[in-house]
């Protein structure tokens, strides 16, 4: 593990006296055993106190007093950031993640410092002097074997803890001990008293991190937290056709989707807020069927149908939306891949792309593709495909250079000015028209555009409006 720390951060414990009994804890040992990237060093140092670590970490960069009640020291680099704390014992007081009382305790014992960690998978300790791991509630083991388990009774005193296990099962396909999900079962009236931005953040790690999202679904619905997001929690036992849907009802369908999505290279290779966008797309996709789904009769046999789900999910995904507060950046985005998920064309023509691209702003073609690959791959045992209609699409997207973008309008405000239409409510109708007949394939650059605008102009004015009929007696 040794050799996955930072040569500079290395030669700071080992040349600083007060930094003899320094551990990297949390997220960093968990990720080095994966053998994944450690992207942060959290550090714990025990023996000095606070005003001893400040200036010892002080010859080394700047030191800033980022959590002074917590203990927390975050030292700025050349070659990066690293935060050192002094270990702590937190007394449960109140509601909330401020309903504590810290006590900062530089000779606490190691093993009672890992005691207030979450999950046993963070509790690890690596002795950065004495290269040896500590261990002292079978973490490493239960990293192994891919199981989630609550370090000790503690656990319920954050009931983010319940949040942070739904994205940690998603990004580490863990599967959490029966004693763990039984106690966040006893926690689950304890949800409200997270702030909405704690919540936010959870969702949005499973939205950019996962490698089974559907574990993370699940985990919320054996927890009985999944109660809090009603949106999805009406999923459960929602029927399907099983012609077009022969893996079940739509929670199931929902689970499959997002876990066939983080799977595509559209996906792993997204940046992320793309990742988020999509795919919260896929979790929200559907959730109208829960509302609008019915039985008919059609061609003599019953047929399960949802007729205008995508509109219904449309205005329920930006209630869910809402209440994670999350930012229009991203919303903007998301709800028109939620209208237009259905959007599936035999042989599309360029009308219909320019208009479906223009529909989908500030999103594009390309997502929609992504989004419709893995609403038809979440249909197990139907293999996992891209659709006929979404090759389809993107290929006449593509010749339109639609793909990527939505279309931008031709004509502008300037044009018209320029040819003595003034500004006011009737250039602002005109330019609207502009785009309309654009849309439809009326012109394609700015020398026909303008072709189509002298030919509005030399059209006859519409006389006056005749009134109501005069009745006489």
């Amino acid at each position: 593990m040794q050799e996955r720390l930072p040569p500079l951060l290395q030669r700071i414990v080992r040349e600083t006296p007060a930094l003899a009994r320094t551990y990297l804890v949390g997220g960093g040992v968990r990720d080095a055993l994966l053998g994944e990237p450690v992207k942060d060093f959290d550090l714990e140092v025990f023996g000095v106190d606070y005003p001893e670590l400040v200036a010892a970490l002080g010859r080394w960069g700047r030191a800033d007093l980022v959590g002074r009640s917590f203990g927390v020291v975050k030292l700025s680099t050349s070659e990066g950031t690293f935060d050192f704390s002094l270990p702590r014992r937190d007394s449960k007081t109140g509601q909330g993640h401020r309903g504590f009382v810290v006590n900062l305790i530089p000779d606490l014992a190691p093993q009672e410092a890992a005691a207030r960690r979450d999950f046993t998978i963070n509790a690890m300790m690596y002795d950065l002097r004495g290269g040896t791991l500590l261990d002292p509630f079978n973490g490493r083991q239960d990293l192994a074997d891919r199981i989630l388990r609550h370090t000790s009774a503690a656990f319920s005193e954050d009931p983010l803890r319940v949040l942070r296990g739904m994205q940690f099962t998603a990004r580490f396909n863990l599967t959490a001990a029966p004693e763990t999900v039984a106690l966040c079962q006893e926690m689950v009236a304890t949800h409200d008293e997270l702030a909405v931005e704690r919540r936010r953040e959870e969702w949005l790690k499973w939205a950019t991190q996962s490698r089974s999202p559907a574990r993370g679904l699940q985990f919320l619905a054996d927890t009985g937290w999944l109660r809090h997001y009603p949106e999805l929690a009406a999923l459960r036992g929602v029927p399907q056709d099983p012609e077009w849907h022969p893996e079940g009802d739509v929670w199931e369908h929902t689970r499959f989707c997002v876990d066939a999505l983080v799977e595509l290279p559209e996906w792993i290779g997204a940046d992320r807020n793309t990742r988020i966008v999509l795919l919260l797309t896929l979790l929200l996709h559907d959730i109208g069927k829960a509302t609008t789904t019915r039985e008919e009769q059609r061609d003599g046999r019953t047929r399960i149908i949802s007729p205008g789900h995508e509109q219904e999910s449309t205005r329920m995904a930006a209630t869910f939306c809402q209440r994670l507060d999350l930012s229009s950046t991203l919303v903007d985005r998301i709800l028109p891949l939620v209208s237009n998920h259905m959007a599936h064309y035999s042989d599309p023509s360029s009308r219909a792309v320019r208009r479906l691209a223009a529909r989908l702003q500030p999103s594009t073609i390309h997502e929609l593709g992504v989004v419709m690959t893995a609403d038809a791959s979440g249909r197990p045992p139907l293999p996992k495909k891209v659709p006929e209609t979404v090759t389809a699409l993107l290929a006449r997207a593509a010749l339109l250079d639609l793909q990527a973008q939505g279309p931008r309008p031709i004509l502008l405000g300037r044009h018209l000015i320029e040819r003595g239409h003034p500004p006011g409510p009737d250039l602002g109708r005109l330019l609207h028209s502009a785009f309309e007949a654009q849309l439809d394939g009326a012109f394609h650059d700015l020398p026909t555009a303008l072709e189509w605008l002298a030919q509005q102009r030399a059209k006859p004015s519409p006389g006056p409006t005749p009134g109501p009929a005069t009745e006489i007696r």
